[in-house]
C-alpha cells in the first residue's frame, strides 16, 4: 500500500499545479496526517508558491524547509559534480523524513522551466524511483496534436519503466475545449497503458493571473477598492497614455487599466465605466510613478458607492510597470480560491477518482476532519446533484459562496432577488454567476400560484389574500414555498435574515416530518482535528425532557446524514451520577427517553463537556 505518489509533468507549463490540487484533495478525505513534498524548489522552500498552496489550503503544520529536497541550483551544481548520488540521498532523506510524520504524502517533480530540461527528465525518474512512490504524469496538451502527446507520453513511460517506477495514471491537461472529444477519441483508439488516461481541457481562467498576483509583481500596494477584489483575474492590460476618449475605447472586460498616478481623468473615467452598462467591467487601475491622486480626487473616489475595483499604486514608470506585469504568469496560488475550485472542478469532473484511489490504494482513516468532511459532501453532492434556491441572493458572502460552488460544479443554484441589483453586485464583487438562475419573487410568475397554495394551507390561521400574496414577496417565504411545490430540492438561507425569518415559513407549512414532534437545529463546528455537531443552539432555549430526547435523536441523524458516526452526549454541568439538580434530572430522564426510543444508537449522559470530547478526562 502507497504511502505517497510522484507527480512527474513531461513538458513545461504542463499545470502540475492542477494535478497536485486534486491528488490532494483526493488524499484529504481518507487519511488524518496528508504531507506535500517538492523534489527540488527554485528559490527558498518558505517562498515556494507550490508549498504555500497546500500548506494555505490543507492547512499542513509542516516546516517549509521540510518539505523540499533543497534548492534546484544546488541540484543542478551537485549533478555537475558526478555528486548525483549524494544529492538523491539527501532527497530521499528528507522525504523519509516527512513521511514518517504522515499518512500520505503527494510529492511534486520539478517545472522545465529551467535550461536543463533534460537533465530534470532523468533526474525526476531517478527520484522517484529512489522515494519508492508510484508516478502520476501530467501531460500538456495545449496546442498539440493527439499523436505529438501521445508519443511524449510513451517516451516518458519508458524512461520511468527502465527505472522500474510503477505508473498510476497520466493526465493530459490544457486541451483544447473545442477538441476534447476528438483528442479523447483518439487516446481511446491508440492508448497502450494498462494505467488510465485522463484529459482535461483548459480554462483560460488558469491562465490569467489574479490582480493579487500583478499586485505583489509591482511590489504595489491597494490604494482604493475591496480587497477581495484582488482574487479577480487580469485578462489583458491596457495602457492609457492617450486622451480621454481613446482610452475608453480600448477598455476590456478584465482589463488592467495602467496609467500615471496623475492621470485623475483616466481614473474617475474608469471607476465610472464600472458603473455604466455600456462599458466592460475591468479588473482594476494601476497608478504608475509612485504618484497619488491629488487630495481632492482621492476624497471624491473614497466617497463613491460600492468603489470595489482595485486601485493599485507602483513606484515604477509605466514603461517598467508594463515590462513587468508581462512576465507575470497565472500560476495558482495561496488565497487564490476562486482559482483553486476552478482547478478541483476540472480535476473531480474529468478523472475517474474512484478508479485512482483504488489504483492509489489509499489507506482510510475513520476520523471526520474538517477538510475531509468538506470534501466528502462535495462528493456526495455531485453523486446526487440537486437544486438549491438561496434566497439573500443580494448578500455578497453568499455570492462569492455561490461562485465557488458553482465552479466546483457541485449543484444547481437559485438566487432570489432583483436580477439587476444581483449582476450588479456580482460584477462589482467580480464573481461570474452564469450557470445560476436569478427569480425576483417580486415579478416572478410563481407568485400568484405560491400566494393561492399559501392561502389554502394557512387560511385557517385568518389568512387572506392580499396577506398571502405580501407573503410570497418575500423571499424566504418564496424560496420556502419553491421546496414545497418541488422546484427546489433544499434551501440555504441565515447570513443575512435572523433564524426566525428563516425557519417561520417552514414551520407554517411544511412542517416537521413525520414521528418528529419539536423543530430543532444544529451546528456542525468544524475543529482543528474533527467536526461535532451542536444541538439546539438556537431555536428551543429550554426543551423539557420528551424533547430533549427528540432533539438528540434528530441531531443524530443528522450527523448521520452528513456522515460523522453519530455518538450522542446529553451534556449537563455533571457527568453520570456525580451530581443532582432539576437540570440534570432533567437530562437523566431525557437520556433514558432518546434510549428507549433509538436503542441502536450510542448515547449517554448527563455528561459534563471535557468528558464528553476527551475521552481521556
Amino acid at each position: 500500500m502507497a504511502k505517497g505518489i510522484y507527480i512527474a509533468s513531461i513538458q513545461p507549463r504542463a499545470g502540475k499545479s492542477l494535478a497536485a490540487l486534486g491528488l490532494m484533495e483526493l488524499a484529504s478525505r481518507r487519511v488524518e496526517r496528508l504531507g506535500f513534498f517538492r523534489s527540488v524548489v527554485s528559490g527558498r522552500a518558505e517562498s515556494d508558491r507550490e508549498i504555500s498552496l497546500m500548506r494555505y489550503r490543507y492547512g499542513l503544520k509542516q516546516d517549509a524547509e521540510a518539505s523540499s529536497g533543497g534548492p534546484y541550483d544546488e541540484a543542478r551544481a551537485m549533478a555537475a559534480a558526478d555528486q548525483s548520488d549524494e544529492l538523491l540521498a539527501r532527497i530521499l532523506q528528507r522525504y523519509k523524513d516527512l513521511e514518517a510524520e504522515c499518512d500520505f504524502v503527494v510529492c511534486e517533480g520539478t517545472d522545465y522551466t529551467g535550461v536543463g530540461a533534460a537533465f530534470e527528465f532523468e533526474f525526476n525518474a531517478r527520484v522517484a524511483a529512489h522515494l519508492g512512490t508510484p508516478v502520476f504524469f501530467v501531460a500538456n496538451g495545449q496546442g498539440r496534436e493527439p499523436d505529438e502527446t501521445l508519443e511524449d507520453v510513451r517516451a516518458a513511460r519508458r524512461a520511468f519503466e527502465r527505472e522500474g517506477c510503477p505508473i498510476v495514471a497520466t493526465l493530459v491537461n490544457r486541451v483544447a475545449a473545442d477538441r476534447l472529444a476528438e483528442v479523447e477519441e483518439s487516446f481511446a483508439q491508440k492508448w497502450r497503458g494498462k494505467d488510465p488516461a485522463y484529459l482535461v481541457p483548459e480554462d483560460p481562467s488558469l491562465g490569467h493571473p489574479s490582480v493579487a498576483q500583478v499586485t505583489a509583481a509591482l511590489d504595489g500596494k491597494l490604494m482604493f477598492g475591496d480587497e477581495q477584489r484582488l482574487h479577480g483575474l487580469a485578462h489583458e492590460f491596457a495602457v492609457a497614455a492617450m486622451q480621454l476618449p481613446n482610452v475608453l475605447t480600448r477598455l476590456r472586460p478584465g482589463s488592467v487599466v495602467i496609467t500615471g498616478g496623475d492621470r485623475a481623468d483616466v481614473v474617475l473615467a474608469c471607476l465610472a465605466s464600472v458603473r455604466s452598462e455600456s462599458f466592460p467591467n475591468i479588473a482594476a487601475i494601476v497608478l504608475t510613478g509612485g504618484l497619488e491622486p491629488a487630495e481632492p480626487v482621492a476624497r471624491l473616489i473614497r466617497g463613491l458607492r460600492r468603489t470595489a475595483v482595485p486601485v493599485i499604486g507602483v513606484a515604477d514608470d509605466t514603461f517598467t510597470t508594463v515590462t513587468k506585469v508581462n512576465e507575470v504568469g497565472g500560476a495558482i496560488r495561496a488565497g487564490d480560491d476562486r482559482k483553486i475550485a476552478t482547478a478541483l472542478g476540472l480535476f473531480e469532473e474529468h478523472v475517474n477518482l474512484p478508479e485512482l484511489t483504488e489504483r492509489i490504494q489509499v489507506s482510510h482513516s475513520s476520523r471526520v476532519t474538517p477538510l475531509r468532511f468538506e470534501y466528502e459532501l462535495i462528493e456526495r453532492a455531485k453523486v446526487s446533484r440537486q437544486h438549491i434556491v438561496l434566497p439573500e441572493g443580494t448578500d455578497e458572502r453568499i455570492l462569492r459562496a455561490a461562485e465557488i460552488l458553482l465552479r466546483r460544479r457541485v449543484v444547481d443554484l437559485t438566487l432570489l432577488g432583483d436580477p439587476a441589483e444581483i449582476q450588479e453586485l456580482a460584477s462589482t464583487l467580480g464573481v461570474q454567476l452564469d450557470r445560476a438562475r436569478i427569480v425576483d419573487p417580486l415579478t416572478s410568475e410563481w407568485r400568484s400560484g405560491f400566494a393561492d397554495t399559501y392561502l389554502d394551507l394557512r387560511k385557517h390561521k385568518g389568512v387572506n389574500e392580499h396577506r398571502a400574496h405580501d407573503a410570497m414577496g418575500d423571499v424566504s417565504y418564496f424560496g420556502s414555498m419553491m421546496v414545497y411545490q418541488g422546484l427546489a430540492d433544499g434551501m440555504v438561507s441565515g447570513a443575512a435574515h435572523t433564524t426566525a425569518h428563516t425557519i417561520r415559513p417552514a414551520l407554517e407549512f411544511i412542517r416537521t416530518r413525520k414521528g418528529v414532534s419539536v423543530v430543532s437545529s444544529v451546528f456542525l463546528m468544524c475543529l482543528r482535528d474533527r467536526v461535532l455537531v451542536y444541538g439546539d443552539c438556537a431555536v428551543n432555549p429550554n426543551p423539557n425532557a420528551e424533547q430533549l430526547a427528540d432533539i438528540a435523536i434528530s441531531s443524530a441523524e443528522t450527523a448521520a446524514t452528513f456522515g460523522i458516526e453519530p455518538r450522542v452526549a446529553m451534556l449537563s454541568y455533571s457527568t453520570g451520577a456525580s451530581g443532582d439538580g432539576d437540570d440534570v434530572a432533567h437530562v437523566r430522564e431525557a437520556t433514558k427517553i432518546a434510549r428507549g426510543r433509538r436503542p441502536d444508537l450510542l448515547i449517554e449522559g448527563p455528561m459534563q463537556y471535557d468528558a464528553a470530547v476527551d475521552a481521556g478526562v
